[in-house]
């Protein structure tokens, strides 16, 4: 009988990977149908020469370059806010938080890593009315703002996994550079976070992702469509997500729907980009510190 309920639990397991498998690549086949035809110059640089457009010569005015340099920098600026404070906040949850006060923390982030994109997009647009009319009547919905937005937007997953990776670290781990007369700052610094430090790139992987794909927090925080590369923190900007959420609801012609599909493709590629050298960092990291993965 255990064996034919293992049987039964290995054969749902293969059904369920081999379903999902299937899913994706119907996904990947139908978007790549719609928008492969749609990948050209043209697309990224509009009737801008692309050296003239790549080197800032020339502003791209009907091309998506604008918005793929947009979201780059979203992407850059928002794990830049994000990592130290989520690897600060998981340091201290791990190492000095106190016992009685731990579950009210836990509690607190996993209502933060629930919290609806929309939301937070609200709040950071409620945010930029109050900045606007209490301390300058420059300041709007704005590069700055949204990429603090989505820096809350994605600190639970870096926190948490930074938290993990040092709560169930090895004991002798832990206590070796104290047995060898380091302080407490010091194990943490030169011991604990190198050797966990592929462990909490793969928190900054899912934060990358998480960054790419929301409409709903830049929409309400400064994205606009044709603002060109922002020159500023305090600039509109233009984003990928963004051109594919007001495209595909008030498109045209189907020219424009396959603008939008061509669009979705390049999104993609940035995300496997960015995936892509976030995993090699993360096997660097791994093997510089000997850690098996």
């Amino acid at each position: 009988m255990n064996r034919f309920v293992e049987y039964q639990i290995k054969l749902f397991c293969w059904i369920s990977g081999i379903i999902l498998i299937c899913t994706i690549g119907i996904l990947l086949a139908f978007l790549l149908h719609k928008g492969f035809s749609s990948l050209n110059l043209p697309l990224i640089f509009g009737e801008t020469r692309p050296l003239d457009g790549l080197f800032l010569k020339t502003r791209v005015v009907d091309g998506l370059f604008p918005a793929i340099v947009g979201t780059l920098l979203l992407i850059l600026t928002s794990i830049i806010w994000a990592i130290p404070t989520g690897v600060a906040a998981g340091i201290y949850l791990a190492e000095y938080c106190n016992e009685k006060w731990k579950p009210g923390f836990n509690l607190l982030l996993d209502i933060l890593a629930g919290i609806p994109s929309i939301l937070i997009g609200l709040f950071g647009f409620a945010v930029s009315v109050f900045l606007h009319k209490h301390l300058s009547e420059h300041i709007y919905p704005c590069f700055l703002i949204s990429s603090l937005a989505l820096a809350c937007l994605v600190l639970p997953y870096i926190i948490r996994t930074t938290e993990q990776s040092l709560v169930n670290l090895p004991f002798f781990i832990k206590t070796t550079g104290l047995a060898l007369g380091a302080s407490r700052l010091q194990n943490i610094l030169l011991i604990l976070i190198p050797y966990n430090l592929s462990r909490i790139i793969s928190g900054i992987i899912l934060a990358i992702g998480r960054c790419a794909e929301d409409a709903a927090v830049i929409m309400l925080t400064g994205a606009v469509a044709m603002a060109g590369i922002p020159d500023s923190l305090l600039s509109r900007y233009e984003a990928l997500p963004f051109y594919i959420f007001y495209i595909s609801s008030d498109y045209n012609s189907q020219e424009e729907l396959m603008k939008g599909f061509g669009a979705c493709i390049i999104l993609l590629l940035i995300c496997v980009f960015l995936f892509a050298l976030s995993h090699i960092l993360k096997r660097r990291a791994a093997k510089r510190f000997a850690i098996h993965i």
